[in-house]
């Protein structure tokens, strides 16, 4: 595709200073550094309903371009417009770019909601790609508007350089409280103002930064609540600053605080994160998945009340604001930049030639779940359900009802392995998600929460050196599936060390165990299985990997712990004709296999190459069997398994 041929379409000026308008101006200045020649248009009328200005404007737009261009539409434009994007949706390769549902903004009346919601619908179904800034988005527009999964892809928001680059002035007293965003009702900065006024007692001074042309009316009334309440010489509002201006509120910050009753992701989030200031935030629509990272905390949207009290308790108790400042302080550089959401979403489009790795691998963990449920050991999973009783019981003992155990899943990707263990342990379940991709994250806590076990996500890339601080310290069952073949001895030894200091359980399953076999043989099988295993101890994010050897390092770390361990094969059996996605797993599987094969020894790849066409060959004739051998792992503290 010519890079040219890429546009995105936005309403009004390109240039205004909301989360919507910079995520488009910075994929366009990514996407040019990345070789890509991006544009932007801007559309004159009224939008989100269009008037007639506006629908003219899309139109005489889309029929200026030629055919097959490439046109990226920004929801507040494209969302109300089905009859436009239908006479150009054949012609032009049209996608959607959704922040949030139109339906979603507050001040609507229903008639209006069911309006905007009709019309997103039908114009959703008119592009051939949707893309999103969260996985909360992305899963209303599935679940609500009808778009098939397929369709969409999240490339969240990220983070501008500068962000990174602020030192702080921390001061003692007043505390100073920073809250940015456009003065409107959605964003409820007079909630925040409602929750001051209780607090006026306390050490404080807050600055509000945002627009007030966007809703005067607003604006006005916060300005009046200010002054009604005798706070004027606390509560300052500046406007819309320059960036100069704007760097040096935060870095005379000591707490962000962002009230709003819903986002379709909340970029300021992960600015004050990225600024190393710890973050007070409702949850708000996507705003419980944008702050599950260390240094943020949520209350619940629209609850003034909860507000006051969080603010009090950061205001009056040192030791709860000193931990959740060191937090935001030590993690900010683990927020993203824009060349990562630039890649994934150049990648969704076809542009890229690195595609989008986190849809690919939601593809293979969905292909693969199928297989490693069945392969699980029953016996392990039984001993466990026993163990937790009695974990539970004991806990419980003298009182009415106990609290649930607090379970912890790492790498939880799409959420299988939870999904697996909920049912199946016969104890109340409290479960920590811990998964470093948004997408998947939201997946597996939308699964958790349909099988009614509460679900705290954590989107965090677990390393040697994080490891014990994130763990949480109340943890009953810390559980991993395909997870521990992937990590360095490093890792491991880190997480042994995490897992023993708080006496708490180890669940480790389908890890590869280095073999594998097919039915009928073939002379070259040998030879890949040689190169994949080499191949798995390469590096994958966290040094050399333990690939085969993980599970025997891990009960070897546990047993001189005092542990009691044992360890059950988990054999996956594929065969082409026994349904469940098996032909698709056995597909991924070999051309996963043959490329790391490649990889080992290019100069090998002809024998390799003729292997895997071989295979495809006996695959599409139902002549293939496939067996890989994986490891369970459950590793108890004190006395063990429970007779």
């Amino acid at each position: 595709m010519p890079a040219s041929d890429l546009w995105f379409v936005v309403p009004g000026d390109p240039d205004q200073n909301t989360g919507g308008y910079r995520y488009v101006q910075r994929l366009v200045a990514a996407s040019r550094l990345a070789g890509v020649n991006a544009r932007v248009q801007g559309l004159a009328g009224c939008f989100p309903r269009p008037d007639q200005t506006a629908t003219n404007a899309m139109q005489e737009f889309l029929t200026s371009l030629p055919d097959n261009t490439l046109v990226v539409l920004d929801g507040l434009a494209m969302g109300a417009m089905p009859d436009v994007l239908e006479r150009h949706g054949t012609r032009l390769r049209l996608v959607a770019l959704v922040h949030h549902p139109l339906a979603d903004e507050t001040g609507l009346s229903q008639e209006q909601q069911a309006w905007f919601r009709e019309a997103e619908r039908q114009s959703l179904a008119q592009v051939g790609r949707v893309v999103t800034t969260s996985e909360y988005t992305a899963r209303r527009v599935q679940q609500d508007y009808g778009v098939p999964s397929w369709k969409i892809t999240t490339a969240q928001p990220a983070v501008d350089a500068l962000f990174f680059q602020i030192e702080r002035n921390h001061l003692d007293k007043p505390m100073r409280l920073l809250c940015v965003g456009h003065l409107s009702a959605r964003k409820a900065q007079h909630q925040l103002v409602d929750a001051l006024t209780t607090l006026q007692e306390l050490p404080w001074q807050c600055t509000l930064v945002g627009a007030e042309d966007r809703d005067p009316d607003y604006a006005r009334a916060v300005r009046s609540a200010i002054a009604r309440h005798g706070l004027a010489d606390r509560i300052q509002l500046l406007g819309e600053l320059s960036e100069p201006a704007l760097e040096e509120a935060y870095r005379r910050a000591d707490l962000f605080v962002f009230p709003s009753l819903y986002e379709g992701y909340g970029m300021v989030i992960d600015e004050a994160l990225a600024a190393g200031l710890p973050v007070l935030s409702s949850d708000g629509g996507a705003l419980a998945l944008t702050t599950s990272k260390p240094g943020a905390r949520n209350f619940p949207a629209g609850n003034a009340k909860v507000l006051a009290s969080e603010l009090c308790s950061l205001l009056t108790n040192t030791a709860d604001f000193s931990d959740l400042a060191r937090r935001a302080r030590a993690h900010r550089s683990d927020i993203r930049q824009w060349s990562d959401t630039t890649r994934e979403f150049l990648g969704s489009l076809g542009i890229s030639d690195e595609g989008d790795p986190a849809r690919f691998s939601g593809q293979w963990l969905e292909a693969r779940e199928p297989a490693d449920h069945a392969a699980r050991s029953r016996a392990l999973t039984d001993a466990l359900a026993n163990w937790l009783t009695v974990e539970y019981n004991t806990k419980a003992a003298g009182k009415p009802a106990g609290d649930p155990l607090h379970l912890v899943d790492i790498g939880s990707g799409r959420g299988s392995n939870p999904g697996y263990l909920i049912p199946r342990l016969p104890v109340p379940q409290r479960w920590t998600l811990i998964e470093p991709d948004q997408h998947l994250l939201g997946l597996a806590c939308h699964r958790v929460g349909a099988l009614d076990a509460p679900a705290a996500p954590m989107m965090r890339e677990l390393t040697p050196h994080n490891l014990d601080e994130l763990l949480p310290e109340d943890a009953t069952l810390i559980t991993a599936s395909a997870l521990i073949d992937l990590v360095s001895e490093h890792w491991l030894r880190a997480f042994s060390s995490a897992v023993v200091r708080r006496r708490a359980g180890v669940l480790v399953v389908i890890s590869y165990s280095g073999h594998f076999e097919l039915a009928p043989s073939h002379a070259s099988d040998a030879l890949v299985q040689g190169l994949v295993n080499q191949h798995q101890h390469g590096d994958k994010g966290s040094g050399a990997a333990l690939g085969p050897e993980a599970t025997g390092v891990l009960e070897k770390l546990l047993r001189e712990a005092g542990y009691t361990v044992t360890v059950e094969q988990s054999q996956w059996h594929l065969s082409p004709g026994q349904g469940g996605g098996s032909a698709e797993l056995i597909t991924m599987l070999m051309t996963g296999w043959a490329d790391a094969a490649c990889q080992q020894n290019p100069a090998a790849e002809a024998e390799i190459r003729t292997w895997l066409a071989d295979r495809q060959d006996q695959l599409a004739r139902h002549e293939l069997r496939v067996v890989v051998d994986h490891l369970d792992l459950l590793g108890l503290p004190d006395s063990g398994l429970p007779a």
